[in-house]
């Protein structure tokens, strides 16, 4: 059922707790990763992987927005520019349940520019508006925009300010930063997340110049230390490949951002919770192995934990593979009971 909208207790901004959020990651936050970071964390915000406006009205919509409501809070990512078309899709994410629709106005690839998608959006500063005015219009969820800091030949903290400036004013309260700038000519996506250099201080600002808006900050981060460093200046902490890579993370995020105690005491406790999930996937007709790719973090640095790995590699893609191949790599790693941040 479409979830109604919220305002956040600590932040009074409308929607979910942003606080700690997981980014939105091409085939990486598929259902089955949400699936699985949801048995970890119930309060950690989580993001669909970009889906764009093309897709959802000229594809299949139901594959493309099926989820499961247990991965709730949950966000769906829209990748698009024309106002007419981001207005039809905001309404299909109330309509299918989610708890917040955002904008990409961050992904850097050829592809997405080609289509006026993503990062180049970041020179295009009234078409961003005009498409926010859309959605706020169609919807009663939360509109919200996840950007750079800049893009090449658009890199200046003016030029920051009056993006902001421009799609505040259109009604987006809520703005995800990613604290690089992206060079959208010679550099891949991968590059795009590494090469240019983080400025934290530029999301600080913004918060400092704009505290009226909610400012969540976004790019290298991996610790709670860190995080707790980046909550003295912006509203919410946003985590990508860390969270992804090692997901064991996220159990710590309850008690440590929420003051709530973990769901799981373990990462087998956790696996095992997923069992039902899987099996119903696998009756729907999908492969284990699209599932177990996303698990493959969940042991990572215990002992074990790369014969858990290697057995899920060798044997979840033989024709037939089921559960059993999950519980014989289970078998393999052996853990300490208890939470603590990996």
């Amino acid at each position: 059922m479409p979830t109604s909208p919220s305002l956040d207790a600590k932040t009074g901004h409308q929607g979910p707790s942003r606080r700690f959020c997981v980014a939105p990651m091409m085939d990486w936050t598929t259902s089955h990763y949400r699936y699985l970071a949801r048995q970890l964390s119930r309060h950690t915000l989580l993001y669909t992987e970009m889906v764009t406006t093309g897709a959802l009205i000229h594809g299949d919509t139901a594959r493309f927005l099926r989820h499961d409501e247990t991965e709730y809070p949950l966000a769906l990512q829209l990748g698009g520019s024309d106002a007419k078309e981001l207005a039809y899709c905001a309404k299909l994410a109330q309509q299918y349940g989610f708890d917040e629709v955002n904008l990409n106005v961050g992904c850097p690839s050829d592809r997405v520019q080609n289509n006026m998608i993503g990062a180049c959006l970041m020179g295009h500063p009234d078409k961003v508006a005009e498409g926010v005015t859309a959605m706020i219009e169609a919807t009663e969820l939360p509109v919200t925009v996840k950007h750079r800091i800049g893009i090449n030949g658009r890199e200046s903290w003016e030029e920051l300010c009056e993006f902001i400036e421009k799609v505040s004013a259109a009604g987006c309260k809520t703005f995800i930063v990613h604290a690089r700038i992206a060079i959208l000519e010679g550099l891949s996506p991968k590059e795009n997340r590494d090469i240019p250099p983080l400025k934290y201080d530029w999301v600080y600002r913004l918060k400092q110049a704009y505290p009226h808006l909610e400012i969540i900050i976004n790019g290298g981060i991996k610790t709670f230390d860190e995080c707790h460093d980046h909550l003295a200046h912006t509203d919410g902490v946003m985590l990508g490949r860390e969270a992804y890579h090692n997901p064991w993370l996220l159990a710590g995020v309850d008690n440590e951002f929420f003051g709530q105690p973990a769901p799981v005491a373990s990462r087998h406790e956790a696996l095992q919770a997923m069992f039902p999930f899987i099996q119903q996937e696998l009756d729907r007709g999908v492969y284990l192995t699209h599932i177990t790719r996303h698990i493959m973090g969940l042991f990572l640095g215990m002992p074990g934990g790369r014969q858990f790995r290697r057995h899920l590699s060798e044997n979840a893609n033989k024709p037939g593979s089921g559960l059993e191949v999950i519980e014989q790599a289970l078998a393999k790693v052996r853990e300490p009971v208890g939470i603590t941040e990996s």
